[in-house]
Parts: C-alpha cells; sequence; structure tokens
C-alpha cells in the first residue's frame, strides 16, 4: 500500500444515557399513554352490556393501578431533576419505572403495547455526534464547578481534598492534645516570630529584632509547649532565645484551628483530660500527676498525613520562585553579583535527657 494514502478506521462510539431531557420526555409520555389506556378501559366500562361488566371493571382497575404508577414515577423523575444532589442514573431509572408501567397498563386494557417503543428511545446507543456533544457539555459543567470551587476557596481540586482530610485529622487528634486556647496563643505568638524569653518571662516584641518589652505571654503555657517540643529557642546575635514552632508545633496549631471545638475550657479541664489519658500507664498517684502535667505529643500519624494545602496565589508564587532557580542553574545569574545571606544565628546549647531508654536533646530557655 503506498506511503500517502490514509487508512480511515471507524469510531467505535460507546453506549450513552440518554439526557436528563430525554429522560424526562419518556416518562411523561409514558404517563400519558398509561392514563389514556385506563380511559379506554374505563370507557368501555361504562358502555359495556352486564354480561361483560364484571370482566371489563377488573380490566379498569388494572390499567388505572399501573396508570397511577406510571404517573407517580414520571413526577419522581421531574422531582429529581429539580435535586442537584441526586445521581445522575436516577432519571433513567425513573423514567424505566415508568414506560414499564405504561406497557403493563395498556396490556392490560388490551390496547397495542405503543409504551415499547419508548423503551428504544431509552436504549439506544449514541451516535459519533451525540457523544462528542456530550462530553462537551459534561467538561464544560465539570469546569464551572471548578470555577466556582477555585473562586470560593481559592484551592485547586487537590490542595481542596488535602484540607478536607486535615479537618478530619483535627477531629480525631486536637482533643488528644490536652490544650486550652491559651496555648494556641502562645504558638500563634511564636508563629510571628516574635515571642522571646529574657529573665525567667515569655514576651511577644512590638517588632521583630526589639528584644525587649512587649506583651507577656504565659510562662507556664510557654515552659510546657518547648518541654513537649512544639516550641524550638533559637539564640540571636545579642544572646536573646527566640522561640518558633517546630515542624510539629506548626501542625499542632493549623490542626487546633481547624477544629477550636477540641480544646479545653479551662487549664483544669484539659489536666483532667490528660490525667485521663495517663492514669493507666502508671499506678502510683504522684507519677500520674506528674504525667498529666506533660503535653502528650501530637499523634504520629497525624503528623505523617498532615500537609498544609497550598492557595493558587502560593503555588504561582512558588512556581516562579522555582523558574528563577533554574534559570540561575542554567547560568542566568551573574558570578560577580553576591547572594545576601541572612545573619548567622547559633542555637541554644543542647542538654541531653532520657525518655523511653533513648536519649534526645533539647535546647534549654535559660
Amino acid at each position: 500500500m503506498p506511503e500517502n494514502v490514509c487508512v480511515v478506521q471507524r469510531q467505535v462510539v460507546p453506549a450513552g444515557d440518554p439526557s436528563p431531557q430525554t429522560c424526562l420526555q419518556v416518562a411523561r409520555q409514558a404517563a400519558i399513554l398509561a392514563v389514556t389506556a385506563a380511559d379506554d378501559a374505563m370507557t368501555a366500562v361504562c358502555h359495556s352490556r352486564a354480561g361483560a361488566a364484571t370482566r371489563l371493571e377488573a380490566v379498569m382497575h388494572a390499567a388505572h393501578k399501573e396508570a397511577v404508577e406510571a404517573e407517580k414515577w414520571a413526577d419522581r423523575a421531574e422531582e429529581y431533576a429539580d435535586d442537584p444532589t441526586m445521581p445522575s442514573s436516577a432519571l433513567l431509572y425513573c423514567a424505566r419505572e415508568a414506560v414499564d408501567h405504561a406497557v403493563r397498563a395498556q396490556s392490560a386494557a388490551g390496547a397495542e403495547t405503543t409504551g415499547t417503543d419508548l423503551r428504544a428511545e431509552l436504549e439506544r446507543k449514541l451516535t459519533a455526534a451525540e457523544y462528542a456533544e456530550r462530553e462537551t457539555e459534561r467538561r464544560c459543567e465539570e469546569a464551572e464547578r471548578e470555577a466556582e470551587e477555585r473562586a470560593a476557596t481559592g484551592m485547586d481540586q487537590e490542595n481542596r481534598d488535602q484540607a478536607a482530610r486535615n479537618r478530619y485529622l483535627a477531629e480525631g487528634h486536637v482533643a488528644e492534645l490536652g490544650w486550652t486556647a491559651g496555648h494556641v496563643r502562645v504558638l500563634e505568638a511564636a508563629e510571628s516570630g516574635r515571642l522571646y524569653w529574657r529573665d525567667g518571662r515569655a514576651r511577644q516584641a512590638a517588632r521583630h529584632g526589639v528584644w525587649n518589652g512587649g506583651r507577656r505571654i504565659s510562662r507556664e503555657r510557654t515552659e510546657a509547649l518547648f518541654a513537649a517540643r512544639f516550641l524550638v529557642a533559637v539564640r540571636q546575635e545579642d544572646g536573646t532565645p527566640v522561640l518558633t514552632p517546630t515542624p510539629m508545633g506548626q501542625a499542632a496549631l493549623e490542626l487546633a484551628r481547624l477544629h477550636p471545638a477540641g480544646l479545653h475550657d479551662s487549664d483544669q479541664a484539659a489536666y483532667e483530660a490528660r490525667f485521663a489519658q495517663v492514669r493507666r500507664r502508671h499506678k502510683r498517684r504522684d507519677d500520674q500527676k506528674a504525667a498529666a502535667r506533660v503535653l502528650p505529643p501530637l499523634d504520629s500519624s497525624a503528623r505523617k498525613l498532615y500537609r498544609k494545602p497550598l492557595l493558587l496565589t502560593e503555588q504561582q508564587a512558588r512556581a516562579e520562585r522555582d523558574a528563577a532557580d533554574r534559570w540561575e542553574e542554567e547560568g542566568g545569574s551573574c558570578p560577580a553579583v553576591k547572594a545576601l545571606r541572612p545573619p548567622s544565628e547559633s542555637p541554644l546549647a543542647p542538654t541531653r535527657s532520657w525518655s523511653g531508654g533513648k536519649s534526645a536533646e533539647q535546647v534549654t530557655l535559660w
């Protein structure tokens, strides 16, 4: 065969369900056929002789019963069409039921079963043009829904799903932290980058870099969060320890924001909740109380599964940064220009502690 000869293959078009409009039309036509058959049966009773009245009345009742069912399914199809929560197959099911009852009504009345023609309308395969049009409509509807969701949330589908998973995680793990709203406020102060420790007190500086004065922050909650490794301290050039959330602390803070109902109303209620968690691990009362005073870590499964969802604007900014980095790696940067480096920060001297037979390092606040 010459190479320039095109081979045309016939496209196989898959079968598709009829459109919602077709289902509504077929269901209503089926109801009309069923009612017409029932009316004809009633007319036959009215004009019947005495000997045939009993038989014709039975026929009339049977046809009327089927007509009522056909109308019910036609009405239900119209109700489902106005309900966006119903699946796409609901209208087709209603139409098929209406057609079945119409055929039975005609058969009971002894009329020609023209309702079977409606079945063919529901069961026929789509032509190539109809299938392409149906796919175009479906994609347009999906695009419109996605645009509405993005406008409402500022996130794409993947990040919306992640946000939903985060809410589920929050509902299951925030209460286990044994926190109050005060613990959240401490972490929010640390998140601002202005929480520092001086003279045995925690304060939130008025602005970054001015480690003097500012709003007082609860010392007890700050120490508890620091001891539980929700906070980490970094010493500045002047020796001031500045507290920032650890990755676990940031994840716990985000989850607590998603599910504030999991926070306890008071420190006493939070302590009692923690006590209930640890009482079976220790026999002595003093050991139970001591364990309840310690904040438990965020559950390991929550730490692994939590991911902060990104807004579309954040994704765009990240893509621009990545593009700039690739451009520099490929030789786009000027060697004569030195990149600015942030001021060096030295972490606090770590101390070694033991927990569960394993050593762990944690810096001290003083």
